[in-house]
Parts: structure tokens; sequence; C-alpha cells
């Protein structure tokens, strides 16, 4: 435990005088209270007090008083876990640029300050100015996943923000959520005002500018309240209302549909996709944090989305087609970046890093920049089948050669087929042997068991696999070592695999004993995994309905926090929620799915069409492949000409691959890879 239990139940939100008096009438509104003075004496009684200070590097503070529209950018975990989260970064810098815009942040607090906080009397508040949650215009919560969302319930709280959208007034804030859990945002529906899905760059400006116009006419006199706001934020393009929109059920308790309940509403919210990333160089300040964090690097994203097709990834499946940055842009990025960070490392993000079209040209490039330097580069993700000697050699050129993470995902050729990761149990051995004979001292395997089809012999594939890697590791150096990590699956919304039952979590301890029993006796070979009770959750949350919206309240009413953290078990609580709410989990997360049955996510449009992920849901179950888009026939999933938008490439001033549709003779043509597309053949 890193610190005191929580509270066995939520407090009621405090009553508006519980604010100071203080009120915002309109653009102008007065400074309300810095709660830093009440915060300071705590500091000293809680673990690493740095992450409430602020005053981190590259931090902005702008004039409240001068602003049209105040953000408070939360992410629903602690300064730990979400400072170095992308997202909230790259938001921050945007909406600061804009002289009448203010930004600051928001991260959970530790249970052990929750507890003070309550105690005294002191709001959840922003660590730039430490102002109340409650002041700000729009609370925008990134969403990365959902064991979060209890978290989400209790900053509202702690906040002084009433949790249920529909006890808002004029003077609560808007509570915005976006990240990869909004394209499922239904169990949330009660207490949320809006979700949008997607790239957040020109959406969170397009916001602004109505909450910005919708403040100035209020304080003209105008005749607007809340949901004339809600009704402008609907017509902004990506916005989904959760109010404006209602369930339907079948007499057997399945949904019918979530249809519009509020005129002039679309019937499906599309969701929001940048298409040139060269536009959107961000971040270009990245702020320093003043403590311990779990990624303390320089990260430059390097392109967006993937079409590899994993059949399990949610990211990949949602965040279609590639975009990518030239490596001109990504070098003046990363030089600029780590001259005003001092950052002694570089990461080059992506879903899949080493897919970047020009990779070698930008590793090559970094790699003689920081030769002889104390500065190294990464490749936080990256295929078995992407990575080479001259990839390996350019990563370490400055002789940093301690770990690499691969990701096969399953142990046999035959599951793989079924989950589309066109990954050999050959390639990933020449790749490690690659890796440990390059110099290589350390590789992570990760897995997942509880896959569609899964048979026990295809569980124990992971072990023998992981004991051959373990082998190859020990030829070339006795301090070599090898990890193999093993979590269960989790259906996502959104994928061909949003139709599939979640294995129960005493079948994946079951699976699990198997993998260990199996490598028992290869003692170096070590082995990771998750706990499998906290799949349980997650899955409920990434599939459940608004029916399931009363469970997430009650669990958090029973102290429900960190839902991801082992040290905060809370499936018991979970239990006693689901219980008293009457949800059942085995409808949820258990059972599969047919063709006929409304999703509840149908109403919004990831740009995949629902025909063609069921369709490739077919090809699973019969372990069929399909190559990768990018550099294939087209496969008519529906993301580029619904969205109107193309696979872009970092060459050529960007230009943009073409779409070959399989049905129009694509499938008798040579396939476009990177080298032929670079080289213009």
């Amino acid at each position: 435990m890193l610190g005191s239990a929580p509270p066995t139940s939520a407090p009621a939100t405090p009553a508006r005088g519980a604010r100071g008096g203080y009120r915002r009438p309109g653009t102008r509104a007065q400074l309300p209270p810095s709660y830093y003075e009440a915060l300071e004496p705590l500091l000293g009684t809680v673990k690493k007090p740095a992450q409430y200070v602020g005053g981190e590097h590259n931090q902005q503070e702008a004039d409240w008083t001068a602003a049209d529209s105040r953000w408070l950018l939360c992410y629903p975990d602690t300064y730990e876990v979400g400072q170095p989260n992308q997202g909230i970064q790259i938001l921050y810098e945007v909406l600061n640029r804009r002289p009448a815009t203010l930004a600051e942040r928001l991260y959970a607090p530790w249970v052990d300050l929750e507890e003070r906080m309550r105690e005294r009397d002191i709001p959840a508040f922003s660590l730039e100015g430490h102002r109340p949650a409650w002041a700000f215009d729009v609370i925008g919560v990134t969403l990365p996943h959902e064991l979060g969302h209890t978290n989400l319930l209790n900053l509202l709280d702690l906040g002084r923000i009433p949790i249920h959208a529909a006890e808002r007034t004029e003077e609560d804030p808007i509570v915005l959520v976006g990240g990869h859990a909004a394209y499922n945002p239904e169990p949330l529906a009660p207490f949320i005002d809006a979700a949008v899905m997607g790239d957040g760059e020109e959406v969170a400006l397009e916001v602004d500018d109505v909450v910005a116009a919708h403040k100035r006419e209020r304080e003209a006199g105008g005749d607007v309240d809340r949901h004339t706001l809600l009704r402008r934020l609907a017509q902004v393009e990506g916005v989904y209302i959760p109010s404006f929109y209602a369930p339907r059920y079948t007499d057997d308790g399945r949904l019918k549909a979530t249809v519009p309940i509020e005129a002039g509403v679309p019937p499906r919210v599309p969701k929001r996709t940048v298409q040139d990333l060269e536009q959107w160089p961000f971040p270009q300040k990245q702020i320093v944090p003043m403590t311990e964090t779990v990624h303390e690097r320089f990260s430059v994203e390097i392109f967006r989305g993937c079409t590899r097709g994993c059949r399990f990834c949610q990211a990949g499946m949602i965040t279609r087609p590639v975009r990518e940055r030239k490596p001109e842009t990504i070098q003046r990025l990363v030089e600029e970046g780590v001259k005003d960070t001092g950052f002694g490392e570089v990461g080059l993000l992506s879903l899949s890093s080493a897919d970047h079209s020009g990779i070698g040209k930008v590793a090559r490039d970094l790699a003689d920049e920081y030769e002889g330097t104390v500065t190294s580069l990464s490749l936080p993700s990256t295929r078995v089948d992407a990575f080479n000697v001259t990839l390996s050699n350019e990563l370490s050129r400055n002789g940093r050669r301690t770990g690499l993470t691969f990701a096969p995902e399953a142990g046999s050729d035959r599951m793989r087929a079924v989950i589309n990761k066109m990954v050999s149990e050959q390639d990933l051995l020449r790749t490690t042997e690659v890796a440990f004979s390059e110099g290589w001292r350390h590789v992570k395997l990760y897995f997942m068991i509880g896959l569609p089809t899964e048979r026990e012999e295809d569980v124990l594939a992971i072990a023998e696999l992981g004991i051959k890697t373990y082998e190859l590791a020990r030829k070339h150096g006795k301090g070599n070592k090898v990890t193999i990590s093993v979590g269960g699956f989790v259906p996502k919304p959104h994928t061909p695999f949003q139709w599939a039952a979640q294995d129960s979590p005493e079948e994946i301890k079951r699976k699990l004993a198997l993998i260990r029993q199996t490598i028992k006796d290869h003692r170096g070979l070590k082995l990771r995994t998750n706990d499998p009770e906290e799949g349980v959750i997650e899955g409920l949350l990434a599939r459940g309905d608004r029916r399931v919206a009363p469970a997430v309240e009650r669990a958090w009413r029973l102290g429900a926090r960190f839902d991801g953290w082992h040290e905060m078990p809370t499936l018991d609580t979970w239990r006693r929620a689901l219980a008293e709410t009457g949800v059942d989990l085995d409808w949820f997360s258990h059972r599969e799915r047919d063709e006929r049955e409304a999703l509840p996510w149908d109403h919004l449009d990831s740009g995949l069409e629902k025909d063609w992920l069921w369709e490739d849901w077919q090809d699973a179950l019969s372990e069929k492949e399909l190559d990768d888009c990018r550099w294939s026939p087209c496969y008519d999933c529906g993301v580029c000409p619904g969205l109107s938008i193309q696979h872009d490439t970092g060459y050529d001033g960007g230009m943009q691959l073409p779409v070959v549709p399989s049905g129009l003779g694509g499938n008798e043509q040579l396939p476009v890879t990177p080298e032929r597309y670079a080289s213009g053949a």
C-alpha cells in the first residue's frame, strides 16, 4: 500500500456555498482562490509531495482574468503516470498558444493526500495555479483506458462539481472526455457532458471557440443557458452529447439502438482525424517533470495510426489511417526538444515505430547527431519483423544496449493467424538472435491469453517460445535475460473481436498455471503477469452500455479508486457494487454477441464499417490473414473514403499513398512497399 486507505464512501458534493461566493458571470470573472497555502503544510505528510507543487520547466501560467475561456486538462491517474502523456502535453500547448485561452492541468492525488484534502475541505486543484476545478469552464479528461472511470468520478466530486451531468448548472464546467476509452463512453453517460473520439488538436480549438462565444453572449445579457451551450457543442463535428441520445432495448434485454432525442443532432457522431501532422508539430515545449515519472524522456510522435490490422488492437483500428511526419520535421523537433529539456533519452513514438517509411533515415540522422553524447534513442514500440541489424546499430550507437521489447502476442503460428499478427516463430527467433548477437542484454516478450479460438496447445506454445528465446539469450552471454509478460485478453469496441466472449478470471489463472509449470525448470526465464481480476472490470467498462453506469457510481461510493493499481485491490468492492446494482457480468463480458445485436457504440463512427469488422471476425475464426493495407490493395474497411482521408507518408512533401481497391484489379498489382514508394518505383 502506498498510502492510507481511501474513504469507505465518497462525501456528497458540497453545496454552492462551499465555493466561497465565487461566480463566473462571463468572460472576465474574478480570480478564484489559490489553495497552495492550504496545501503546503500537508506536503510533508504525504508520499511524493513534489507531484503537487508545479513549477516545472515549460509549465505555462496565463493571466486568469484576461482569459475568455479556461480549460483544466485532467488525467485520471497520478502525476507519475499522467505527466508524460502526449495527448495532455499537445493540447496544453495548442490551447495555451491562444492569447485569450488558459489551460492548466490536474492529476489524481494519491489516497493519502485525498484523505487530508477532504478533511480540510480542499478541492481538487490545478497544478499551475492551484485553482479549484470548479472554477474552470471546461474539464477536459483524457481516458487512456477504462480503469480510470472511478477516478474520473472522484476528481469531479473532489473538485466540487456535481458528478451527474443533469445536476450541473451554468456555474459548472463542461465535462468533456476523449482518448481511447471514449470510443465507448456509455458507462459514463450520466456523468459527462460531452465526448470526443479521435484526434484532439482541431476539435479542441473548435470547442474553445463555442465556449468563449457562449460566455460573451451571456456577459452581454443574452438569453442562453447550459442546454444552449450543449446544443452548440453538438454542432461541432465529432462532439457527442450523451444526454441528447437514449438507448432502446428489446424485450429480452438486448440493446436495440441508441437514438437521438434532441432535434438537429446527427444519428451517428464521427471521429475527428488530423490529416496532416506537419501542421501540428507539438509538443514543442515538452514539460519536464519535477519528480520521477514512468517515462523520463523527450518524446516525438513520428507517425499516427496503424494498418497492420491486428484484430485485438483497438488502438490500431481506431487511429487509421497512417499519417507520418517527415524525417526532417522529426529531426528538428528532437534537436530543439533535447536542447530545451536536457533529457538524456529520445523516444520515437507511434504504435509501431519501425514501420515509419523513413525509419532508417530518421534513426541514422539522429544517431549521427548524438554520437558521442549522453543522448540515447529508443523505439518504445517495435514489431519483430520490422527490427533489423542496421536499426539495432543505429539505436545503440552510443553504447546503451540494455533492453528491447517485442510483442508476438500469441505463442503459436495458428493463433497469430487468428489475431492477424503476421509474425512467425522463425521471425521472432531470428530477430532475438540478431539482438543478442549485437550486444543487447535483455529481451521482453509480450503475450496474451484468452484470445478467441485459443486451445491449450496455443497457451503452452507461449512457454515453449519463451524457452527457445532464452536458450538463444544464453548462447550469446550468460548474463542475458528474457522476460515473458502474459496478460488476459480484453475485447474492445471498434475491433473485429468486439463480438467475442471474454475468458473468466478463473480460466485465465488456469492458463497461467500451465505456463508456469512448463517454464519452472528454466530459472533465468522470468514470467510477469497481470492480475486476471483487473481484466474483469476493464472488460465490463469497455463493452458495457448505460446500464453499467450505476455500478460505476456505486463502486466509487464504496471506495473504488485506482482500479488498475496492484496497491488498490478493488475487485471485492466492484463485485459488491455489481450485486447491489444488478449488473450481470456474464451478460456484458462472458458471452459471445451475434451479428444482429446492436452494440453500445454503434452510433459512434470510428470510420470502420461494421459489416467489414464482422467479415474480419469471420476471417479470424477461419484463421485467414490480411496484409498491411498501406502497402497492399485496399480492403474497404471504410475509413479512407468514409472520412475523406488517406494514408500519408512522410516523403515528397507529405504525398498521400493511393488507395487501391482490391475489387479493381488491385490484387494483380505489385504491392507498394516503403522502399518502392520512396524510390518512386
